[in-house]
């Protein structure tokens, strides 16, 4: 089985459907930030406040040395919101023929409810800005675009369990090869 790239913005269920995905086919859930962390030692958010191009050098670093390792297993990757910003890593993952990108698509307003309500009084770095909802706007619409395109599926995972996303891209995956 390829690796699956579940990809689309921040708190779409990436890695709640990742999860669940990886115990539907017995495959291995990988958080992409997670593995940035753990090559770096320091959180995604942390990178970015040193400087974006900090943090998408750690990305396309991460996901570099997990493409060129092999396993049996198959993978479940789950990537940042913003990895269709990152060149580097979009190059890798359209270079490697292993690998399936399946956009997850909500909407801007479930988007924006999720990391609001996530986010507790402390807004993720790029929506520091003077209107974090416009800006979030922006970046979601001009994401989205970009990630339908470069996705070989969407999935849309607006009202959806973890579960039902999961079986629907098993059974997608299935007429896609």
């Amino acid at each position: 089985m390829e690796d699956i790239f579940l990809v689309g913005p921040k708190h779409s269920g990436k890695t709640s459907a990742g999860k669940a995905l990886a115990a539907l086919c017995s495959g291995r859930f990988i958080d992409l930030d997670g593995l940035i962390a753990e090559r770096t030692g320091e959180s995604p958010r942390s990178l970015y406040t040193e400087g974006p191009a900090v943090f998408r050098n750690a990305e396309a670093a991460a996901l570099a040395a997990l493409i060129g390792s092999e396993t049996l297993d198959a993978r479940i990757i789950a990537a940042g919101g913003g990895l269709i910003d990152n060149p580097d890593a979009i190059a890798l993952l359209e270079n490697t023929k292993t690998a399936t990108p399946v956009y997850l698509d909500v909407s801007v307003d479930t988007a924006w409810e999720r990391i609001n309500g996530e986010a507790g009084g402390e807004l993720p770095p790029f929506l520091k800005t003077e209107n974090p909802r416009e800006t979030h706007r922006a970046l979601h619409e001009r994401r989205a675009a970009a990630y339908r395109k470069f996705a070989r599926l969407t999935i849309e995972a607006e009202r959806k369990s973890p579960e039902e996303i999961a079986g629907e891209i098993l059974e997608r995956l299935k007429h896609l090869n």
